[in-house]
């Protein structure tokens, strides 16, 4: 009895448990690893939104890859194809694929394939771009990690421009204030000064927007950036001139 007592508390502090999930491609059913919600408190964020944790790390877990064909998804993908899409899938990824299980525990390197997989199959089958932006930015945020400069600002580009098609495109309100402030700050990030100035300026100015926590952060960030670009010697634009 004590035995098995110890062996359930050894079981409730393992930071991942598994869930099944059923491939919308091949509809096989399989496992993939999740972080306890209990494990997923953050010590540390990046101004963009980039964690930092103690032990395991959820975001390595977010995409889930189907052993059997390799199709790799979120919670937030597409829940079904249509044959134009199978048909890509199929001649990009599927008859390629040598069969691997990904459901398992995953070190850096793991999670940088899995988001490079997740990312190569939402572009194969057009997923939104929303869900290609976010990929892209996670990605990033890996890199960050290992301090890879080069690799971190090139991802940070490509999920800045993602970003914008999804403002541009997708319908999206004119007060979403967290994916403007993520444009400006993506952009002071790489060193787009000019184009983050208009973006923070965007969320400050705009009496329709009333998300105050991403206001405050706009106005943080344009103090930041205010400092960088004067240390940096770069001429301030109108708006920053008062």
């Amino acid at each position: 009895m004590e035995l098995e007592k110890k062996e359930l508390e050894k079981k409730e502090l393992e930071p991942l448990y598994k869930i099944k999930v059923t491939c919308i491609y091949c509809e096989n059913e399989f496992l993939t690893s999740r972080v306890r919600p209990s494990f997923k408190r953050a010590i540390r964020n990046d101004s963009d939104f980039c964690s930092y944790y103690k032990r395991e790390n959820p975001d390595f877990y977010v995409v889930r890859i189907c052993p059997a064909c390799g199709f790799a998804s979120t919670e937030n993908s597409m829940d079904r194809l249509s044959d134009v899409q199978r048909k890509k899938f199929q001649d990009a990824i599927a008859s390629r694929f040598v069969k691997k299980d990904y459901g398992g525990q995953r070190d850096w390197e793991a999670a940088l394939e899995s988001y490079k997989f997740g990312l190569l199959c939402a572009q194969t089958i057009g997923e939104k771009e929303r869900m290609i932006a976010s990929l892209l930015h996670h990605i990033a945020w890996l890199y960050r990690y290992k301090e890879n400069n080069e690799q971190e600002q090139r991802f940070l580009k490509y999920s800045m421009e993602s970003y914008i098609r999804v403002y541009e495109n997708e319908g999206v309100s004119g007060s979403d204030a967290r994916l403007m402030y993520l444009i400006g700050e993506l952009n002071r990030r790489i060193g787009n000064y000019n184009d983050a100035v208009k973006w923070f300026s965007r969320v400050i100015n705009d009496k329709k927007i009333v998300d105050a926590a991403m206001i405050r952060a706009s106005r943080e960030q344009w103090k930041l950036l205010r400092e960088e670009m004067m240390n940096g010697g770069h001429e301030l634009p109108e708006e920053m001139q008062n």
